[in-house]
């Protein structure tokens, strides 16, 4: 039996969903996967992120990690998809590279597949879960399975969403209560998209 496909793809403009996709890929890996970390392209224009030190920061420090394209959903068995919270809901970046699945969609490759999520916000409540379940929105319209973290370990009791990962940049940086829930969500989804694969 091959081993399972996970692709974590993100958005992250200043770096904070960035360190925790990395945090997810790095733990899938542990779990036995084969990963592939990816971002989605940038939209905004230039003098934007020459305007925030963080934002031009982060897109040096994340140069290296391709740009998502279909094959990276079509190729897993799993998808983590990574956004910031933008007003309750996922991130342009994130919801246009979604949209441009349309052609997938139509011949069924995106269906079957177990889809999970993960978020940041400035404050606590600040969209998390509102952002997360917008983006469960497109998985059901795809077939997709979603698979939350629930409240499935202690480590959930701590970051509080059972929908998916989430933190509140406005604290401070990832710290080990996040990358704990991280690594919850990352076996969980291998887990269950093995047992899939596997037909269990």
């Amino acid at each position: 039996m091959a081993t399972t496909g996970v692709s974590v793809i993100y958005y992250s403009s200043t770096g904070t969903i960035a360190e925790i996709a990395r945090t997810i890929a790095q733990y899938a890996e542990k779990a036995g996967a084969e990963v592939r970390l990816r971002k989605v392209r940038e939209l905004a224009p230039p003098e934007a992120i020459e305007a925030n030190e963080d934002w031009k920061a982060n897109l040096e420090r994340t140069a290296e990690i391709e740009e998502a394209t279909a094959d990276d959903v079509v190729w897993a068995d799993a998808v983590i998809f990574g956004s910031p919270t933008r007003y309750g809901n996922i991130a342009a970046q994130l919801k246009q590279y979604m949209d441009t699945l349309g052609p997938e969609w139509e011949k069924g490759l995106l269906a079957d597949k177990v889809y999970s999520g993960f978020t940041s916000s400035q404050t606590e409540h600040g969209g998390q879960e509102s952002t997360l379940l917008a983006l469960y929105n497109t998985i059901y319209h795809w077939g997709g399975i979603v698979v939350s973290p629930g409240y499935t370990d202690p480590a959930k009791f701590e970051d509080g969403n059972p929908y998916g990962t989430s933190h509140v940049s406005g604290r401070g940086d990832v710290d080990q209560t996040i990358r704990a829930a991280a690594a919850v969500q990352a076996e969980r989804v291998v887990k269950i998209a093995t047992a899939l694969k596997r037909g269990a």
